[in-house]
């Protein structure tokens, strides 16, 4: 029983040790490929190719085109107030009244003076109407007539300095009358009606500011100073004042001068230029943008600013191909204004770019353009995870 026992035993190891035998030399299934990985869904624009005008960019202040401090340039009491504070006024407008009575008494003396003083002449005359013949008849002396001639030069000169004293005295009494000496925006009155104003008085009686047009003093890079003397001597030069945030473009004017001198130790330029201000958005001591408009390139290539991103190489943009797979491209941007950037290289017209998505691309991978609704829940998408750190 023993061996019968045995010999199952070795028949069972030796089938079993077969059919391993089998297994092992048996050639396995062939792997299933995997399936490729879905697109991206990314947004996309096209290259577009333009007139694309060529700024440049500096930061200044607002000043006023005229500004002057009313003064009086006589002494006495201010006794009428003819304007509102921050009222806008005319050249002539009468702003303040000084007490006119002391400067007109003073007039009237003068005149007085002269009328008398040209009644001394009319006698001086008729005395001398009279000594002249009877010198020729040898009734008076050369001397009485020669002294009588005197006499009435001595007064014709007195007369003419009475004269004067009445002209000296209508001006000051015209000074009574303070009046706008330029077109303009009154500021903060200095002095209030009643007080005594003097020629001294530092601040005066208000100050005028001339904001219609209005200036705006503004510096550039030294390096910049050949180009923009060259456009100068060609004509006019536009400049774009915007907001300080740069959003918001407050007037357009032109560029008068360039200073005669460069700041040697910022090494830049200062530049003018004067603006219409026809909506008053200009105001002195303003801080603002101020764009230069150099000149325009034809035929320019622009993309959307966030399309362009920033690699260790450089700025890149992803390239969308014929065949769907985005594509890393190395670019150089000339300029960017507007939410858009003008490339100077390394891209063709009508050519897509990604312009939202970019987190999730690898080069070779294929992309999904996201248009619409879509495309815009993508972008916010897009921009809050770049934000994150």
């Amino acid at each position: 029983m023993r061996n019968k026992l045995i010999i199952l035993a070795t028949t069972v190891v030796g089938v079993g040790a077969a059919f391993a035998g089998v297994a092992f030399f048996r050639t396995p299934p062939a792997a299933e490929a995997a399936p490729p990985p879905p697109p991206v869904p990314v947004v996309a624009a096209t290259v577009k190719s333009g007139d694309v005008p060529i700024y440049l960019r500096g930061v200044g202040t607002v000043i006023a085109y005229n500004n002057v401090v009313v003064r009086s340039q006589i002494t006495g009491q201010l006794v009428k107030i003819s304007f509102t504070q921050g009222q806008t006024v005319k050249k002539g407008d009468l702003l303040g009244e000084i007490d006119p009575r002391p400067y007109q008494a003073q007039l009237d003396q003068a005149v007085a003076n002269r009328d008398r003083d040209q009644a001394q002449v009319a006698n001086a005359q008729a005395n001398l109407n009279r000594y002249t013949p009877l010198e020729a008849k040898g009734f008076a002396t050369t001397q009485l007539v020669d002294t009588q001639k005197a006499q009435l030069a001595q007064l014709n000169a007195m007369v003419k300095s009475d004269e004067a004293i009445i002209e000296s005295t209508r001006v000051n009494l015209s000074y009574t009358q303070l009046t706008a000496p330029i077109d303009g925006v009154t500021g903060i009155r200095q002095i209030d009606e009643g007080n005594i104003i003097h020629p001294t008085d530092p601040n005066g009686l208000v100050d005028v500011t001339q904001i219609q047009p209005i200036s705006l003093i503004f510096t550039l890079p030294q390096t910049t100073f050949p180009e923009i003397q060259q456009e100068l001597d060609k004509g006019q030069v536009s400049v774009m004042a915007y907001s300080q945030d740069d959003k918001t473009k407050l007037d357009e004017g032109k560029l008068i001068l360039i200073n005669n001198q460069i700041i040697q130790t910022t090494g830049t330029i200062q530049l003018r230029a004067d603006f219409p201000n026809a909506k008053r958005q200009l105001w002195p001591g303003e801080l603002v943008n101020a764009r230069l408009l150099l000149t325009t390139r034809k035929g320019g290539l622009t993309v959307p600013v966030p399309a362009v991103q920033q690699g260790p190489h450089g700025p890149y943009v992803y390239v969308v191909g014929s065949d769907g797979a985005a594509q890393m491209r190395t670019v150089k941007v000339g300029q960017i204004s507007d939410g858009q950037a003008l490339i100077d290289s390394g891209l063709q017209a009508n050519e897509t770019v990604v312009v939202a998505g970019q987190y999730r691309l690898q080069p070779g991978v294929h992309v999904q353009e996201l248009h619409g609704k879509a495309a815009e829940e993508a972008n916010l998408t897009s921009a809050v995870e770049q934000a994150l750190p």
